[in-house]
């Protein structure tokens, strides 16, 4: 049976770097289908096609690995894929999930939609967690941290994990 894969971004801002990208890169080595919700199916998949067709953005390594894998998109309002290599399925989420874990291939990787994959983890139908945590605050995310006149720089101290599985990731505030 095939695995389906969680990897989630919790940031306070969408800062990016290299190492997380070369993470991403490897987390798809053994996956054949990218999974999504309506949502971020609508934005996800042109965003992605629009960096694997420009050799010159930073990510496109990234974009063109997305780009090459097929994508499937579960929603009961579209009906038809207007993008290329995306399916569209539809039905009773657990059981078209169930299907799709049990058809021959590679594992499966969801990329966020909060609605989506909490119905995926309500459902127990995802077998792997990837959460990518960042701290940075540059002004431009959560309300939260608006408005910001400088970069939050905050600096990692302890990265802790109990024994329940909880992490606790402890920052202070940079000194300039």
């Amino acid at each position: 049976m095939r695995k389906i894969k969680l990897q989630m971004n919790i940031l306070l801002d969408n800062k990016w770097d290299s190492g997380m990208s070369d993470f991403s890169i490897d987390n798809l080595a053994n996956v054949d289908c990218i999974l999504h919700g309506r949502k971020t199916g609508e934005g996800f998949i042109p965003y992605w096609t629009e960096v694997a067709n420009n050799p010159n953005d930073d990510e496109h390594k990234l974009g063109r690995r997305f780009a090459e894998i097929p994508n499937a998109i579960f929603s009961n309002t579209l009906k038809d894929s207007k993008w290329d290599n995306t399916i569209i399925i539809n039905g009773n989420l657990a059981e078209a999930i169930k299907a799709l874990k049990n058809k021959d291939g590679k594992d499966i990787i969801v990329y966020g939609g909060d609605s989506f994959v909490s119905s995926l983890i309500q459902h127990d139908l995802i077998d792997e967690y990837y959460v990518l945590a960042n701290p940075a605050a540059l002004g431009n995310g959560q309300q939260t941290f608006n408005p910001l006149k400088n970069e939050l720089a905050l600096k990692l101290v302890e990265c802790r994990a109990f024994a329940c599985g909880a992490v606790l990731v402890y920052y202070s505030r940079q000194q300039y």
